[in-house]
């Protein structure tokens, strides 16, 4: 198997693939690709490409489409970063709430009478404290539930909101946190506000002058999520109006920079040593079973499914999720003399995934029987 970099990996995670595998940023027609923020919606995939693995949640940088139609993987590590980001959040929660950047830079001014001075004029830097305050998280997944739980921690109130909430994720959640099903809930009620939702054409510029004019005077908002969630043209206009008193983004753009009331960290993130490592140590798991196995975990494209080998040869089908499929490959796979010691087939949405253990060999009249099958738009076989 080969295996191409498209940015550095953790030398922690690389180290979990066999001496089977081919490894490094110059290799070509791969059988994987490891990735985190380059962008491949311009590179063309080779034919033997199966997989993208994503070290990091967003997969934004991902053609998932094209991916999709060509039968390619594509996977992402939810949750491996995810308390690396939570601390960033909390430190944007005192960035917003104090002006700590500014005190700082002015500390460092200072040449002489240096105690004295500052006695004198920390007062032009005082904040507020988050204790009592109302923080509104917008989605409670992995980061979001975490942030929530923190911010009651310190404290403050806590009003949680994601359509999507998984039973995990609500069971997950401290009790003190409020859920609501309204986004004008949180508007209402909250001093600080923190996003944590994908990047989709549904949530893009979602924090937009229409919804901040439904937010309290003065609300803060943190955005350590994807810099296309906010409308940075209306922010801005918010923040010379006063309406908002604070934007702390980890994604910094020629917009934001030394805009007074923005606070740009440099995409920092899942940007800690243990995040990285556990990032690294999860896409590659997940790219080798898949490889290896055909079992697919926290694929974006594809469904979940997993089973242990058994039988001789296993074959991966990739179709179309409508009637007969199933039926005529497992006629196609009888009539052949092959055995089927186990099968699973998972769908999502209009497409369908199956994984067929065998006795005895896959011979070559046989996948290209399956291959020929009304439907079927790939076929894999692993030994």
């Amino acid at each position: 198997m080969k295996i191409k970099l498209m940015n550095k990996i953790a030398k922690v995670g690389l180290e979990k693939f066999s001496d089977n595998y081919t490894i490094g940023e110059e290799v070509e027609n791969p059988d994987g690709i490891l990735v985190r923020s380059a962008a491949l919606h311009d590179m063309e995939f080779n034919p033997d490409l199966k997989a993208i693995a994503r070290a990091g949640a967003g997969v934004n940088n991902i053609p998932i489409d094209r991916c999709s139609e060509a039968g390619i993987v594509v996977f992402n590590t939810p949750g491996a970063n995810a308390n690396g980001v939570k601390e960033l959040a909390v430190c944007a929660l005192m960035l917003a709430s104090r002006d700590i950047i500014g005190g700082i830079e002015w500390a460092n001014s200072l040449t002489e009478d240096v105690a004295k001075q500052v006695e004198k004029g920390k007062s032009k830097f005082a904040g507020t404290e988050v204790k009592g305050k109302t923080i509104g998280v917008v989605g409670l997944g992995a980061i979001g539930g975490l942030v929530a739980n923190a911010a009651h921690s310190l404290g403050m109130k806590v009003i949680g909101y994601d359509p999507f909430l998984s039973s995990l994720a609500a069971i997950s959640l401290n009790s003190h946190v409020k859920y609501t099903k309204s986004l004008d809930d949180i508007y209402a009620n909250a001093d600080y506000i923190s996003i944590h939702v994908p990047a989709t054409p549904e949530t893009k510029g979602f924090i937009n002058a229409e919804t901040i004019a439904k937010m309290k005077d003065g609300v803060k908002i943190l955005n350590i999520a994807r810099a296309d969630l906010v409308n940075i043209n209306d922010l801005k206009a918010a923040l010379a109006t006063g309406k908002v008193s604070k934007y702390v983004t980890d994604f910094p753009t020629e917009d934001v920079i030394n805009v007074p009331g923005i606070v740009a960290t440099p995409h920092l993130g899942a940007s800690t040593e243990e995040a990285e490592e556990n990032c690294a140590i999860m896409a590659v798991s997940q790219i080798a079973d898949y490889l290896e196995n055909g079992n697919i975990k926290n694929s974006v494209n594809f469904p979940a499914v997993e089973a242990p080998r058994s039988g001789d040869t296993r074959i991966c089908i990739f179709n179309d999720n409508v009637p007969d499929v199933l039926t005529n490959v497992s006629s196609i796979i009888s009539h052949s003399g092959a055995n089927i010691e186990n099968l699973i087939n998972k769908s999502r949405g209009s497409i369908a995934y199956t994984m067929i253990d065998i006795t005895g060999d896959a011979s070559a009249e046989m996948i290209s029987k399956l291959e020929a099958i009304s439907g079927v738009t790939k076929v894999r076989v692993i030994k």
